[in-house]
């Protein structure tokens, strides 16, 4: 062991030294062993030890470390991929100049925007409660979060309610720009979701739920979609109202506000009844819908109509059946159909056991096997093979009823297509979280569904891109992988930098999608004043952020 000791002298006359010794033992004994003699203690004093212990330390690693990490001053590590991938994307459609100029006098303050931004980030990372996004954002690296308070998000929600149909107007101007998207086909679906306690008033009521909660008041939420899966626009909808009213709003609703004469509504079975759909007939108005199995009584005549398929693809075939002047697409499944026979018969045969062996009463209960069962003056006296024969007419088959002149197959294939718009829904509820609604006024639950609407078309945008490049990625595990890149800011010898971490797992696949290179690991930051920082964007030195580059 090694010490640096101040040894005095055994007499008056020696002035004190300074040693550096090494305690050793000998003979069970510890002695001091002199390495060095330093010289007098006073000439040390007088400066020489102090940069003479600073040289020693970068021979020692413990000590270099602590002396460097002495030069650092780390402010924060926050949230960053997420702001940055969505950020450049909510630019690329103009959403701060659509809302600025939709609000137009309303817009008091520049905060709004920021707010609705601000939402829909949330939305996408970790969909909080309003008070809980003005926490959340503290977490985010954006500096100009900063300047957000509570009373912005409750008038922002507000103006969005107000001013949604000119918002969705101009944003899907610019999503078709975007995507060069040609709109010939829109998919139409709705949804429902319930409130604790009395909701809203106007929009809170009681009727058929999705969610299987008829003992809570809801709203229904509809949205369009394109077939390339960008949203263009949503209808927000009274608890109790019925998909084929919302169906014959939205139509009327498109055809003024987006000026489609010339395009194929689609929505799905059940949608509509007869009497709209010869509305539309009517009125000239395309379409392509789903239709009810086993409640129409024109889908059991279409299905007995004979006629050859056209095989479309291995796991569908279509024919087409004209019945009392109305066309009807009869599409087929063999691969499901064969699945379908076979668990029939597996059923039958378990029904059959049954009833030999456990008697009646087991299955009269059951609902699942009571329609199969054959009665006479309410007793069962086997099964009932009329009913059998009938229910392997419906194999995997759907019918489909249109008014539009394309072929039969591009009319299965564009129906098939409306698993866009369901899908938009199941993000809508759990990656987007619409339930639960913390509202309760019916202007803010508008504009919480519109921060929804929102947040959708960037998730739709984002996935658009990954599937124009080719990138095929598990798209909940990538915003996971955005959601570990994060920004540091940290002071060294007085100047301040912003740093990123490591691309965790997929996050360069996002970047590669929008052309864009990630923020370099390191950056000076070029404004010094700590007040200002925290309050404005940061601006880089020698770094553009995301320079377009072909290739990326």
């Amino acid at each position: 062991m090694h010490e640096l000791k101040h040894l005095p002298t055994k007499t008056v006359q020696r002035e004190p030294t300074i040693q550096i010794v090494e305690s050793v033992r000998e003979n069970g004994k510890v002695r001091q062993k002199v390495l060095l003699n330093m010289g007098r203690i006073e000439d040390m004093q007088a400066g020489n030890i102090d940069s003479l212990i600073a040289s020693l330390t970068k021979f020692s690693k413990k000590k270099w470390i602590q002396a460097e990490a002495e030069k650092f001053l780390v402010h924060n590590a926050k949230e960053w991929g997420l702001e940055l991938i969505f950020r450049h994307l909510w630019d690329q459609l103009h959403l701060d100049s659509i809302l600025k100029d939709s609000f137009t006098r309303a817009y008091t303050c520049k905060q709004l925007s920021e707010a609705i931004y601000a939402m829909v980030l949330n939305r996408i990372s970790d969909p909080l409660s309003k008070r809980g996004v003005s926490r959340w954002i503290e977490e985010v690296y954006r500096p100009v979060f900063s300047e957000l308070e509570q009373h912005h998000f409750y008038r922002a929600l507000d103006l969005l309610a107000e001013y949604k149909e000119k918002i969705e107007t101009e944003l899907f101007k610019r999503t078709r720009s975007l995507f060069n998207m040609r709109v010939d086909m829109v998919f139409w679906d709705t949804t429902s979701t319930y409130f604790e306690g009395q909701g809203p008033g106007e929009l809170g009521r009681y009727g058929y739920s999705k969610d299987h909660r008829s003992d809570r008041v809801q709203v229904m939420v509809g949205v369009v979609m394109t077939k390339f899966g960008i949203p263009v626009a949503h209808e927000v909808f009274p608890g109790n109202s019925s998909d084929a009213a919302t169906f014959r709003q939205i139509i009327t609703d498109m055809r003024k506000r987006f000026n489609l004469d010339r395009v194929v509504f689609v929505g799905d079975r059940g949608m509509v009844g007869k009497d709209i759909l010869d509305e539309l007939d009517k009125n000239h108005i395309k379409y392509i819908v789903g239709m009810r199995m086993r409640k129409v009584k024109d889908v059991d005549e279409v299905l007995k109509t004979g006629g050859r398929y056209k095989v479309v693809r291995d796991n569908l075939k279509v024919k087409e059946v004209w019945y009392d002047a109305d066309r009807y697409i009869v599409c087929h499944n063999p691969v499901q159909a064969e699945h379908d026979k076979k668990a029939r018969e597996e059923m039958v045969q378990k029904l059959e056991k049954q009833l030999k062996n456990n008697g009646v009463k087991s299955l009269v209960g059951n609902s699942g096997y009571r329609r199969y069962l054959l009665l006479d003056k309410g007793a069962v006296v086997g099964v009932n093979q009329e009913i059998l024969k009938k229910e392997s007419r419906y194999d995997e088959k759907y019918v489909l009823r249109t008014n539009c002149q394309l072929d039969t197959d591009e009319v299965a294939l564009a129906y098939k297509d409306l698993w866009r718009v369901e899908r938009a829904f199941r993000e809508i509820k759990s990656s987007l979280d619409l339930r639960p609604v913390y509202h309760w006024k019916d202007s803010r639950v508008r504009g919480h569904l519109m921060v929804c609407f929102l947040a959708l078309v960037l998730e739709s945008a984002l996935q658009k891109k990954l599937l124009e490049k080719k990138i095929e990625v598990e798209y909940i595990y990538l915003l996971r992988d955005l959601q570990q890149l994060r920004a540091v800011e940290l002071t060294i010898g007085g100047d301040q930098y912003l740093c990123r971490t490591e691309l965790a797992g997929e996050t360069y696949q996002a970047f590669k999608a929008l052309g864009i290179r990630p923020p370099f690991q390191i950056a000076e930051l070029i404004n010094k004043r700590k007040v200002e920082i925290s309050k404005s964007e940061p601006e880089y030195f020698n770094l553009t952020l995301f320079p377009e580059e072909e290739g990326v």
